[in-house]
């Protein structure tokens, strides 16, 4: 009894103290923008499964009229700077260019679509994401559903009051939409990254036992959250001490200028609880359908991961998903490996240089593993290495590929976007511009001189691997069996 009654005061002291920091923290963070306080009025998860596409469209525009009237209008003198996306005089202003990518969007093929595929962006991110994507997918002949997801694409305010459910309800609504363009049998594909990939693969295990949803034909996730840091499970604490006003900063783990016209940099306790929770659900619907042995009907999953990512489980994508997965299912997982040039080989953390054998169960598996690295130490090339489902035999293929100079590996932002992205690629391009070349910065200088932290600016933000993924995406495009 008394060791327990120990226990429990210790753990209150640590609580206790965890919440003095976090106030302190709070009292000291950058003080809140009128883009953190204000979030515009969302269609909740019941107006969701009660609307259409159209319905959706129409209260989109409402969303950023408000954004217009209630934060671009009211900006302070100090706020109206061109590092900032809610300026309407700003090179970044996503209203001035001519397609803005926060906006959910449709792209139609030349011809009748000989299929469709919905398109899931990531947390804190925008249909902007899956773009290339999408483009490729429509010159194969498919109609492309991208949703802009609750509380994105406007304000970061609005990811506070968010919940998990109401993305979900959103990508119920785009693959209702994706159906009506091009019914069955013409198959439907879905596509997710990040956030995205986790709620892809929610939908697909909900149709697994309800009648009612579409079933797809194939899942695509790259980088896909099926499980995130163990402080996400306890940011709910952390925003405890902004019940009081006077650290209303509690309720954000990063507040940071807003200099992505298509991507919030600040990010609320609430969006970590709720890619928790959606990890969560995710994992737990997967253990009850194995063990009920029904993930034989889960479509084939092609999946893309770096083997370092700091934002989503590289093991969990292969503890808590593949490894769950039945034989001849048609699965497959491919991975990014760090660059094993000799530059970098006494830098490389021991945790980053062995990743991929401590991830990596032994072979034969149910899934396919293909793994893109270095054909040797000290070479640039890159190869494949693939092992087939169920086999021993690991083949190796030369790609005209090559980590660019610099490049230690991809990262969980990189993978969705090519070199010449001209927001995010190192060699953006030129006759496409949105105000900033965010990839390309290589800065040189004096530690706080710049209105971000150095890491945001040094983590890679594209994929030189990009065009072998495209490949791999839109060559398997409707080539899987339907699931009876």
């Amino acid at each position: 009894m008394i060791q327990a009654r120990r226990a429990a005061l210790a753990l209150a002291v640590a609580l206790a103290l965890f919440l003095v920091v976090r106030a302190i923290q709070a009292h000291r963070s950058a003080p809140l923008a009128l883009w953190h306080m204000f979030a515009p009025h969302e269609m909740s998860a019941k107006e969701l499964e009660r609307a259409d596409w159209r319905a959706y469209l129409a209260a989109e525009d409402r969303l950023f009229d408000e954004v217009r009237r209630n934060v671009t209008e009211k900006l302070a003198p100090e706020d109206q700077v061109p590092a900032n996306r809610y300026f309407a005089g700003a090179p970044i202003y996503p209203g001035r260019f001519a397609h803005d990518w926060n906006r959910s969007y449709e792209l139609a093929p030349d011809g009748p679509p000989r299929g469709v595929v919905v398109l899931l962006h990531g947390l804190t991110d925008s249909p902007y994401s899956l773009r290339h994507v999408g483009r490729a997918y429509r010159e194969r002949g498919f109609f492309v559903v991208a949703p802009r997801l609750p509380a994105h694409g406007t304000t970061p305010g609005a990811l506070a009051s968010v919940r998990w459910e109401d993305w979900m309800a959103a990508t119920r609504l785009a693959v209702r939409e994706a159906r009506a363009k091009a019914p069955a049998p013409a198959p439907l594909e879905i596509v997710g990254f990040s956030n995205g990939g986790a709620l892809a693969l929610k939908y697909a295990l909900d149709a697994i036992e309800d009648e009612t949803l579409a079933r797809p034909d194939r899942l695509v996730l790259i980088s896909p959250m099926v499980g995130i840091t163990r402080f996400a499970r306890f940011a709910g604490l952390a925003g405890l001490p902004a019940l009081l006003p006077a650290f209303a900063g509690a309720a954000w783990l990063g507040v940071v200028p807003e200099f992505n016209p298509f991507k919030y940099n600040s990010f609320p306790v609430n969006g970590a609880r709720q890619s928790y929770e959606v990890t969560q659900a995710l994992q737990t619907r997967l253990e009850t359908l194995a063990r009920a042995g029904k993930l034989k009907a889960l479509p084939p999953i092609l999946t893309f991961q770096s083997v370092v990512d700091f934002t989503v489980s590289t093991r969990a994508i292969i503890v808590s998903l593949y490894a769950l997965l039945p034989p001849d299912g048609g699965h497959e997982l491919t991975l990014f490996d760090v660059n094993r040039n000799a530059a970098f080989g006494q830098m490389l953390r021991l945790a980053a240089d062995t990743a991929l054998n401590r991830l990596l169960p032994p072979p034969p598996r149910n899934f396919a593993v293909s793994v893109l690295t270095n054909a040797s130490p000290g070479v640039d090339q890159i190869v494949e290495r693939r092992t087939p489902a169920g086999s021993l035999a690991e083949d190796e293929r030369p790609l005209a590929l090559a980590f660019p100079p610099g490049v230690f590996s991809l990262s969980h932002v990189a993978l969705p976007f090519p070199l010449s992205d001209s927001l995010y690629g190192l060699d953006p391009d030129a006759s496409e511009n949105f105000g900033a070349h965010l990839g390309a910065i290589t800065p040189r200088g004096e530690r706080g001189a710049l209105i971000v932290s150095l890491d945001s600016l040094l983590r890679m933000s594209s994929n030189p691997f990009f065009p072998y993924m495209l490949a791999r995406i839109v060559d398997g495009a409707g080539q899987t069996e339907k699931t009876p």
